[in-house]
């Protein structure tokens, strides 16, 4: 039984260590696109038509990030159906790209947003 207590005791030690070093970085901020953007073609024409931005992180990451964005904010004809999507391409540990899409018939005036960046990453030291 004592063992069995000393085995326990020494097992959340080492996993409340391990829990105590290990860390999220994080990183946020906000994007929008309207025609004031070169190559911004969302309000144009038929078809198919996409858009990108690039974003590049404050503090780089330890690792590749996972990204999340939403959408806050549309401003699209009243005359047509709102078609839209919206993601994050090639996501580094320095940046990533917006993606945005829109087809048919649909015109999209402005669009913005937000977004987070997360990842988790190892302490080396106290100092980090």
């Amino acid at each position: 039984m004592k063992r069995l207590i000393i085995l326990t005791s020494l097992l959340l030690v080492i996993g409340l260590s391990a829990f105590t070093f290990a860390q999220t970085q994080v990183e946020s901020g906000t994007w929008s696109a309207n025609h004031t953007n070169v190559g911004y073609n969302l309000n144009e024409n038929n078809g198919e038509r996409s858009m990108t931005l690039s974003v590049t992180y404050e503090t780089p990451f330890d690792v590749k990030p996972d990204v999340v964005l939403n959408v806050t904010k549309i401003d699209c004809s009243n005359t047509t159906n709102t078609r839209y999507n919206v993601t994050a391409i090639s996501v580094s540990r320095d940046g990533f790209t917006i993606k945005i899409d829109t087809w048919a018939d649909s015109k999209i005036f402005s669009i913005g947003g937000s977004w987070i960046a997360h990842a988790r990453k190892m302490m080396k030291d106290k100092d980090n």
